[in-house]
């Protein structure tokens, strides 16, 4: 058996790891990391796991992450930014493999990530930052199977990425064209209390944040930058305008994404803007053989109460003559493949299991 832990395994990410495991047949959580809660059952902290834990790990404690890598044969750090990147060393990687749910090791340039993460303080290990991989599973596999720390990617990302990937890889856009216009649950914003998250604040109520400044933004773009050296690109940065909104639901993302076609070359030399069976013979391509993506027909366009609760992306797309442009739109649980779904996946790879494995878990509904 894989023996986990799980840093910030009170927050809403970090219990969610937790509960897919409880569902995996070679892994078991066996320090529940928490600060807050240091000292109490996790399953008071969340009843929803009474007499599901075994009495001897049912037990918060205090984090120490050098201690947990003598005993964790993988940890999840669930964690604020600057959390991990302020204690991790080589020698505790020496001893156990992390995944971390925070941004410290997903932007490779540091300068980027002051310019966007202000005012988090970090201690880096630049060794560190240049090994740790971007945990975007259906992207980067090959690389997270060697990988001693990977970079969880946030929930916006990796419905944004993954629902423009094929078409920036395959030189069918323009990225710098690309839009993005996404919504979440308040789950999102993690647990802590909050004003603008209560419920008072969040009902009846739609609105945009973060507008040309949200965290995730340089993300997007670095990883569609390696997708755009792909197709022979020149390398240069991708920019787009990237606006998410907070809706009044618990879980979920849907990211509606706008981008002008390109035109390509044909075998018979002629040039022509891609149709629909071009963009979806490129999703298809790289999605085919994907589980965990789910490329809908023409004319279905997915929605969060498909993928609520499971580790599903669903992907719909239509191209638009007059406009010359396609219309994207990607939906996956923020709290499953936007966060825990996928630290698990990637968990799998590192250990040479099947990716399915904890996570083959239909969507919840209603």
């Amino acid at each position: 058996m894989i023996r986990v832990g799980i840093v910030g395994a009170t927050g809403y990410a970090g219990a969610e790891i937790a509960g897919l495991l409880l569902g995996h047949p070679q892994a078991e959580v066996v320090f529940y990391g928490s600060k807050s809660y240091a000292g109490q059952k996790f399953s008071a902290v969340y009843g929803n796991f009474r007499n599901l834990i075994e009495e001897k790990y049912d037990i918060c404690r205090e984090p120490d992450l050098p201690e947990m890598a003598k005993e964790c044969d993988v940890i999840f750090t669930a964690t604020p930014q600057g959390y991990l990147s302020g204690l991790l060393t080589p020698e505790i990687l020496e001893n156990t493999k992390v995944i971390d749910l925070s941004a410290d090791y997903r932007l490779k340039d540091i300068e980027v990530y002051k310019q966007w993460y202000k005012g988090i303080e970090r201690n880096d290990d630049p060794a560190l930052l240049s090994e740790a991989v971007y945990g975007l599973c259906e992207i980067n596999r090959e690389d997270i199977q060697n990988a001693r720390l990977v970079a969880n990617p946030g929930c916006f990302t990796t419905c944004s990425i993954l629902t423009a990937y094929p078409l920036v890889a395959e030189g069918l856009i323009d990225p710098d064209t690309l839009i993005i216009d996404a919504k979440s649950g308040t789950s999102g914003a993690g647990r802590g209390a909050k004003l603008p998250n209560l419920f008072c604040e969040v009902n009846e109520s739609v609105k945009p944040y973060g507008v040309t400044t949200h965290r995730h933004t340089p993300e997007i773009e670095e990883q569609l930058g390696y997708a755009k050296r792909h197709c022979g690109g020149d390398g240069s940065p991708i920019l787009i305008n990237f606006t998410p909104h907070l809706i009044p639901m618990q879980r979920g993302i849907l990211a509606t994404e706008y981008a002008s076609l390109r035109k390509v070359t044909l075998p018979t030399g002629k040039t022509v803007l891609p149709d629909e069976s071009m963009i979806r013979e490129a999703y298809e391509k790289y999605y085919s053989e994907e589980k965990f993506i789910r490329l809908l027909p023409a004319g279905v366009w997915p929605e969060t109460r498909w993928v609520e609760g499971s580790n599903f992306t669903d992907i719909g797309f239509a191209v638009d003559p007059r406009t010359k442009r396609v219309v994207m739109a990607g939906a996956l649980d923020n709290l499953v493949k936007g966060a825990a779904g996928q630290a698990v996946q990637n968990m799998n790879i590192l250990f040479a299991l099947p990716e399915y494995l904890g996570l083959e878990k239909a969507p919840l509904f209603p």
